[in-house]
């Protein structure tokens, strides 16, 4: 039964301190890969005041300057110098280095090679764990609503910063947008909040009228906009302190944001710092890219996805599939037809994938699954999975 529903969702900027753990830990990963892509990387990021503090375990035949890339990712966010109140910035910081090398035991798991107790010598899944894979024809990204307005706002603010258009910009900033859903489909935006880090010289007044006309009416659909939208734009009245100068952040604790923006499930795990033996990482790609490809061939308008793993063991424990009643054939179907179509074990996601490459920090900000150009979202099986599911139905 569909309902009338408000639904929210939110992002944050790439200032953002859990954010800025997020970017270091995937150029910790990058560097790794691009060197020897035989590298096992898990890396933590803790980001706090002029501290980083990294922690995980690192394999590989790369010979990194950690501090370096440390700097770099800083640099890149755009907290350069000390501006205003902010101790956090790539020349000042201190870097503490804990990663240490992948536990033997776990690492045996992993390498497609025979090991007492282990049942195969194939390659297995670096962890335990479920993982879900979303898609809805709500927008042209096939993405929930709600998360992908929120992630084109800051986009539009994260642009405007880093071509120098708005000079009282600074790297911190969040937004959340709610819709209003009407037999199901998005009708309108109740409201926009905006928050972002700006220089002290600056009103509120100017902020605000900046962000509704220049980047909230710019971005947004007006179809969806009304004389009843609400904008809340820096709600609290000041942010000028800002990113790890004011708050702590750690890798990982943005999963919602990283995904569906809570619109689908999420098994738990973070994606960033982790090399794609990870099934954290991997196979939510992989579940991505498959019920982007289920909503794309026209076999559902929505899609959600769930596949399972146990350490160490090359075949998934489990794979399932939801279409909330809009499949155009069975699910049934349409499961037989993933199986067929489709290689879920750890190592053929890698491959059909290709992701032993330095392409992940261009994954860390604004929605691991908005960006056309990562291979996740590219439709390269759409006719060979329609062709099955129909001949499944059919037969």
């Amino acid at each position: 039964m569909v309902y009338d529903y408000i639904f929210s969702s939110e992002s944050v900027g790439e200032g953002h301190p859990d954010k800025v753990a997020d970017y270091i830990s995937d150029s910790v990963l990058d560097a790794c890969l691009e060197a020897d892509r035989s590298s096992r990387v898990a890396c933590e990021t803790l980001v706090k005041s002029n501290h980083v503090f990294l922690a995980g375990e690192v394999t590989t035949k790369a010979r990194l300057n950690i501090e370096a890339i440390v700097r770099q990712a800083i640099d890149e966010i755009g907290y350069r110098t000390p501006k205003d109140d902010d101790v956090f910035n790539a020349g000042t910081v201190f870097v503490t280095n804990a990663l240490t090398r992948q536990s033997p035991d776990i690492a045996q798991g992993v390498d497609a090679r025979a090991a007492t107790g282990k049942a195969t010598d194939e390659q297995g899944a670096g962890d335990q764990g479920i993982m879900f894979g979303y898609a809805t024809d709500e927008t042209p990204e096939l993405m929930p609503a709600p998360v992908m307005f929120a992630h084109r706002l800051l986009h539009e603010l994260h642009a405007l910063r880093h071509d120098a258009k708005v000079a009282w910009l600074r790297p911190d900033c969040k937004s959340q947008v709610a819709v209003a859903y009407k037999d199901g489909r998005p009708a309108h935006i109740e409201n926009v909040v905006i928050s972002t880090q700006h220089t002290a010289d600056v009103s509120h007044a100017t902020i605000e009228k900046f962000v509704v006309e220049e980047v909230i009416r710019k971005v947004l659909p007006a179809g969806l906009l009304s004389t009843k939208t609400q904008f809340l734009i820096n709600p609290t009245g000041r942010f000028v302190s800002g990113g790890p100068g004011s708050d702590a952040g750690l890798t990982g604790r943005k999963i919602i944001v990283d995904t569906y923006g809570g619109a689908g499930r999420h098994g738990g795990g973070a994606f960033s710092g982790k090399d794609p033996s990870k099934v954290d990482r991997s196979a939510a790609y992989m579940a991505r890219w498959v019920a982007k490809h289920i909503v794309a061939a026209g076999l559902a308008a929505r899609c959600e996805l769930q596949v399972a793993y146990a350490i160490g063991h090359p075949h998934p424990t489990s794979i399932s599939v939801n279409t909330f009643g809009t499949a155009t054939v069975g699910d049934p179907a349409i499961v037989a037809a993933v199986r067929q179509v489709f290689s879920f074990k750890p190592a053929d996601i890698i491959s059909q994938l290709d992701l032993l490459r330095p392409i992940y920090r261009r994954s860390t900000n604004y929605g691991h699954f908005t960006k056309a150009d990562l291979p996740w979202e590219k439709l390269t099986r759409l006719d060979a999975l329609r062709d099955a599911a129909k001949a499944l139905a059919a037969g």
